[in-house]
């Protein structure tokens, strides 16, 4: 392979990561304790400050140039931030959602998302957690993930937003990117310069099984992808000079399983062509994500990273494979324009993948060692 310029200065970077990790055991317990009524609200507080201290000198000790809070203080890496939107609110309902791994079938029930008021930001998300980050880092950039605008729509889609509040859609899709522009615009106030978009309905459809269940409810589901990319656009219209923005693309991780499966390539033209990100985080993990073939739609001057390491066991990868699929994705994308991370992250809820701590920073190790050797 032809050696690029030895690193970036700017994210996503050679080597990187999605952003959650697993839960320490001293943090499930205060979260248990939290639930029932042991400890006050500045006690739990406490101890997810002590993990996220240790979770980020962890990050920077093994080398990586970006560090996450793990994602300590969420019990979801979506319903989090979305439930805190104006105009948002749990629903009675539950969704059933089949994930599936190598050992059969798991079921899990998220709750569901009503619109029940014009959507709107009343107060910045996660401020204080990106603030505790921001401050707790010493030599890597602090990096904050947020659910992208289009997971609003996908989990219920139109038969989830109240008509007499929206009897034009168009509507709806206004405020929720207005509401996401305000929040870009404030965490760029609290010096937040990686910014990270998580999507799995631009993964999701790809699946002709996901396709064929929106085209079922309602929706259109040929098109929906691009909808979803001009809601995004939109949300980052005015985004603050000097952030970098990136995408996650995850076809579900909840305890070492997914929901869909597909290659990028029903989406890729336009995904790749059109989303104003710096760059995509991209799975590619097994023969469930399919070839890198859909690449050859990345322009210049977009960054694809990698994620060639699973965080869905713990056997570590070798670096003579990764070195070869690196190698055969840069057929279609220059070796400069590519990174490498893991897959997902390691703990999108609570419960977290079938893997232990010391496996997950020896698949960060491992990722951080492989890029110097590729990249320099």
């Amino acid at each position: 392979m032809t050696q690029p310029a030895l690193g970036r200065p700017t994210p996503p970077f050679r080597a990187d990561h999605v952003g959650s990790l697993l839960r320490p055991a001293a943090l499930r317990e205060a979260r248990d304790r939290h639930a029932r009524g042991l400890i006050d609200a500045a006690e739990l507080r406490a101890a997810e400050d002590a993990a996220v201290v240790e979770a980020v000198r962890a990050q920077e000790e093994i080398g990586l140039r970006s560090a996450t809070d793990g994602e300590f203080r969420r019990a979801s890496w979506h319903m989090d931030f979305i439930y805190q939107l104006g105009g948002i609110s749990r629903a009675q309902d539950e969704i059933q959602v089949t994930f599936h791994n190598e050992r059969g079938d798991i079921s899990f029930t998220p709750a569901a998302l009503q619109v029940t008021g014009r959507i709107g930001l009343e107060h910045t998300i996660f401020a204080d957690a990106f603030s505790f980050l921001r401050d707790t880092v010493a030599t890597a950039t602090p990096k904050l993930t947020i659910p992208s605008p289009s997971m609003v729509h996908y989990r219920g889609g139109q038969a989830a937003i109240d008509r007499s509040v929206y009897p034009d859609p168009a509507e709806f899709w206004s405020d929720l990117s207005a509401a996401y522009a305000e929040q870009i615009r404030r965490l760029g106030e609290l010096g937040c310069a990686y910014l990270q978009l998580d999507d799995t309905s631009l993964a999701y459809l790809n699946d002709p099984r996901q396709r064929a269940m929106l085209q079922e409810r309602g929706e259109n589901s040929t098109d929906l992808h691009k909808r979803y990319i001009s809601q995004i656009n939109a949300a980052l219209a005015g985004r603050p000079e000097g952030m970098r923005v990136t995408t996650h693309l995850c076809r579900g991780n909840f305890r070492s399983s997914w929901v869909a499966e597909g290659g990028y390539d029903f989406v890729a033209e336009e995904l790749f062509g059109t989303l104003g990100v710096d760059g995509f985080f991209l799975e590619f993990d097994d023969a469930r994500s399919g070839g890198f073939a859909p690449l050859r739609f990345v322009p210049p001057g977009k960054q694809v990273v990698l994620g060639l390491v699973t965080t869905k066991r713990g056997a570590l990868e070798s670096k003579d494979d990764l070195k070869r699929r690196i190698d055969e994705a840069s057929r279609y994308v220059p070796l400069e324009q590519l990174c490498l991370a893991p897959q997902c992250g390691f703990s999108s809820t609570l419960e977290g993948n079938r893997l232990s701590h010391d496996e997950q920073f020896a698949k960060l190790r491992l990722i951080v060692e492989t890029a110097a050797e590729v990249w320099g």
